[in-house]
């Protein structure tokens, strides 16, 4: 029978069980979690947001593998007051360096939202600057490159302050308290892809 949780990570937590120096890591939440528990991909340090560990490498595979293209769900706090201009350009795929390459991303779903209820202030919090306002957007990608939704934005000219992953595929934060997580049966994998 395969486990499986869903953790709602905090902001300076590493997508890791070995340690780094002095700073958080997953078992810092997980302290009697099974060696063969692993997080499915991952998420930055300074991200926030749906982890999913798990010792089922059949799904692991499908969520790793590029080819599926399953979609997650981020909400995006970035520098400025966003226009719809700058949403349709994230839509329809922006360009943005790779690993020293040039990478054209995939179409997207975008839109400006209101802060959103169930995200709590950060602590330390999002830099202030007086004059210069902050919005929200809800970025759902079919495709995971380093740092990638940060860099989206900033191709259009507003840079991410925080991001959080609210949803993989069907699966969603709502309910997850932050550093708490929650655990599922097979069932997930119906839920999630209408897997059987």
């Amino acid at each position: 029978m395969y486990k499986y949780f869903l953790f709602n990570k905090p902001y300076r937590v590493l997508s890791q069980f070995s340690k780094e120096g002095d700073k958080k890591t997953l078992a810092d939440f997980f302290p009697d979690v099974p060696k063969n528990i692993y997080p499915v991909g991952r998420l930055d340090y300074d991200s926030e947001g749906l982890l999913l560990l798990t010792d089922d490498k059949s799904l692991t595979s499908r969520l790793l593998e590029p080819s599926f293209e399953h979609p997650r769900t981020y909400l995006v706090q970035v520098d400025g007051a966003i226009t719809g201009a700058a949403v349709e350009k994230l839509e329809k795929g922006v360009s943005i360096n790779i690993e020293g390459k040039i990478y054209h991303t995939k179409k997207a779903k975008g839109k400006i939202i209101q802060p959103p209820a169930i995200i709590k202030e950060r602590n330390p919090p999002v830099r202030f600057r007086k004059n210069i306002p902050t919005s929200w957007i809800s970025l759902t990608l079919t495709e995971g490159k380093n740092r990638q939704v940060r860099k989206m934005t900033a191709a259009v000219g507003y840079p991410t302050l925080r991001l959080i992953r609210y949803s993989i595929g069907n699966i969603k934060l709502d309910g997850i308290e932050e550093g708490k997580y929650v655990t599922f049966g097979d069932e997930i994998k119906e839920i999630m892809f209408n897997m059987k």
